[in-house]
């Protein structure tokens, strides 16, 4: 083998970071097979190979019966053998890089890595990480989140496989481990260890909720957290396309962790009990919903934080329950005022908590005794049927009126396109129309029916009977119908005269206004 050779197998042990004896040896492993090949022999120990580390002169031979070593030349094998070597150290220095990126990455599992977006593959995303690919499934990415061939991606090595021929290198940017990564690389207090993220719980491209303490009383955990004019949580919340994070403050109380958790949201009262893992929370009517949250997030992500299953209530659905526990259990023999004082503070707040930790909690508890304790947990099971039954009834009675609700609400929306509330300009369309219509017959405008009918002006031509016409008659908006026409009567001829701009001749006659429903004209 000359050197250059020696210079080439340098070079994969320096790009694929290989360690260069360990190539030398799958060379000499692809001369004893080459060899073998070509003798057609199965003994794996009947042939060896040795390369000069230095010189890179490669020398084969055959170990006889006799222990004696019979050398072989490279130019007796063929070309058969020739290709079997090839392949063999093909599949050998596979092998090795295949190792060695298990090596590497398996070390570096847990860190946050930059690579470059590829392509995706039934959902998931290919990212090129230095000299490996990496895959980051589906459920790993951030909801909503695109990225483009050359895009560049921050994500976490999550697990590193070794699966058949290939190392999988599984990467995640929805996982609560990438926040911690994140805050270490922009906080440097908690990369010190100065800052101590307790506990974490993340709905991702939402948000996340993060419980941070301090070992240094003159370091506040939270303020280091988000920096100067939030620089700090700023360059976090970018980096995760905008998802919210709240920073609280941890507590070892349990009462006291959960009121923070659930904050801007005012909390009344925390009420936890042991046995069923719950924590009761008394929050003003205001601030329900500030409390639950938007879809329940708010609530959802605390009780993850916390460890504690939450439920929230108000004042007056909090006195009620306590209520109707104490209606049931009070009429009980054996049940007295001490009893109910520590049942309510263990945090057992409804008959349902009751008969849910049976009456081997009540016997060691609260020393009750075994015939009390049973009648206590058979009459909540009674009552908890009829309140289950109630609250369902009560939940269907608002679905109802709710459904009505919404009906009435659509009709009102529809009734204008019905035609039930005509608008006004329908009536002036229709004045605008009668106008018109009498101008092309030469004959006075007809007013439609109105709620309010105001009475006609005569024309000037009718002003000398006006008197007359007052003292026999109160109205005269309307010629008699049934009356045949004369033609001395003026106002007979107001009616079917065409329009004139001439002025009358009796100059003393009074001048009365036209009115507007005269259709406009003047005389």
């Amino acid at each position: 083998m000359n050197p250059e050779t020696l210079r080439i197998i340098d070079s994969i042990a320096r790009d694929r970071n290989i360690d260069r004896d360990l190539l030398i040896e799958d060379l000499e492993q692809a001369m004893i097979s080459a060899a073998r090949k070509h003798f057609n022999s199965l003994d794996t120990e009947e042939f060896g190979c040795h390369i000069d580390r230095t010189s890179g002169a490669i020398q084969i031979w055959r170990n006889q019966e006799d222990g004696v070593r019979e050398n072989i030349t490279l130019e007796s094998l063929g070309r058969i053998p020739a290709q079997t070597a090839k392949q063999v150290m093909i599949q050998k220095f596979r092998e090795d890089e295949r190792h060695s990126l298990l090596e590497e990455f398996s070390k570096r599992q847990g860190e946050i890595v930059t690579g470059t977006g590829h392509r995706y593959e039934g959902g998931a995303l290919v990212v090129q990480i230095d000299r490996a690919e990496g895959f980051m499934p589906r459920s790993e990415q951030i909801p909503g989140e695109q990225f483009h061939p050359g895009d560049r991606v921050r994500c976490l090595i999550l697990d590193v496989r070794d699966v058949g021929n290939q190392v999988k290198i599984v990467l995640s940017r929805g996982h609560p481990d990438f926040i911690r990564r994140l805050f270490e690389a922009e906080v440097p207090e908690v990369a010190e260890r100065v800052i101590e993220i307790k506990v974490m719980a993340r709905e991702a491209g939402f948000r996340t909720q993060i419980a941070v303490s301090s070992i240094d009383s003159k370091v506040d955990p939270v303020g280091a957290c988000v920096g100067v004019r939030g620089s700090r949580i700023r360059n976090i919340v970018d980096e995760l396309g905008g998802e919210k994070i709240d920073i609280v403050r941890w507590n070892e109380s349990s009462q006291i962790l959960i009121a923070n958790a659930l904050k801007p949201a005012e909390v009344e009262e925390v009420s936890l009990c042991f046995e069923l893992g719950r924590a009761t929370i008394i929050v003003r009517e205001d601030q329900l919903s500030l409390a639950i949250g938007r879809r329940g997030q708010n609530v959802r992500l605390a009780a993850r934080l916390t460890g504690w299953d939450i439920d929230i209530l108000t004042p007056v659905e909090f006195a009620k329950s306590l209520e109707t526990l104490e209606q049931t259990v009070k009429p009980i023999a054996g049940v007295t005022e001490q009893m109910l004082d520590r049942i309510g503070a263990m945090g057992m707040i409804s008959v349902f908590d009751i008969e849910e930790v049976g009456p081997g909690v009540l016997r060691t508890e609260l020393e009750m005794p075994e015939e009390v304790a049973a009648a206590v947990v058979e009459a909540c099971a009674a009552q908890s049927k009829i309140v289950a039954e109630q609250q369902q009834k009560e939940k269907e009675e608002a679905e109802r009126r709710k459904a009505e609700e919404e009906a009435a609400a659509a009709a009102v929306l529809d009734e204008p396109a019905s035609g039930a509330f005509p608008s006004p300009e329908a009536g002036l369309d229709q004045d605008a129309d009668s106008q018109a219509a009498s101008i092309l017959s030469g004959g006075p405008a007809v007013k439609p029916p109105s709620p309010v009918t105001a009475t006609q002006a005569p024309s000037d031509e009718a002003a000398p009977d006006e008197a007359a016409s007052d003292e026999t008659a109160p109205d005269e908006t309307a010629p008699d119908e049934t009356a045949p026409m004369e033609e001395g009567n003026p106002a007979a001829a107001t009616d079917t005269a065409p329009l004139s701009t001439e002025s009358t001749d009796d100059e003393d006659a009074p001048h009365v206004a036209p009115s507007a429903t005269d259709g406009g004209a003047t005389a």
